[in-house]
């Protein structure tokens, strides 16, 4: 996906989450917020700022595990996925690490069947 077309994907997706939530364009850490909900599989709850953080952690290593950055090692007692690395990430700049994740968040809600 050129740049232009990952911004604009993007931009349909934001809307449609809107449209699903309260109204509001979620960001990139929304974002990685509900992969990281949906990969834990335990549906919504509270969760603490430090979960929250987590979530982000097992979304951003469930999105680069589709470039063999992480390999999923198993989940622990509670159910949590854990990854391991098993490559390093390129040290890219910022507007390259913005563009990826983007374009891994918009591969990831075509694999589940969203509708845009």
């Amino acid at each position: 996906m050129t740049p232009a077309e990952t911004n604009k994907r993007w931009a349909e997706l934001q809307q449609f989450i809107a449209a699903e939530f309260d109204g509001e364009k979620p960001d990139i850490k929304v974002m990685l917020f509900l992969i990281g909900v949906q990969e834990l599989g335990q549906g919504p709850r509270k969760f603490s700022k430090r979960q929250k953080e987590e979530l982000m952690h097992i979304a951003t290593c469930k999105l680069l595990s589709k470039l063999g950055f992480y390999e999923l090692e198993g989940l622990d007692q509670d159910g949590w996925p854990h990854w391991k690395l098993v490559k390093n990430v390129p040290n890219y700049t910022m507007l390259e690490q913005e563009m990826l994740i983007k374009s891994l968040i918009v591969d990831y809600f075509d694999e589940m069947n969203n509708p845009i």
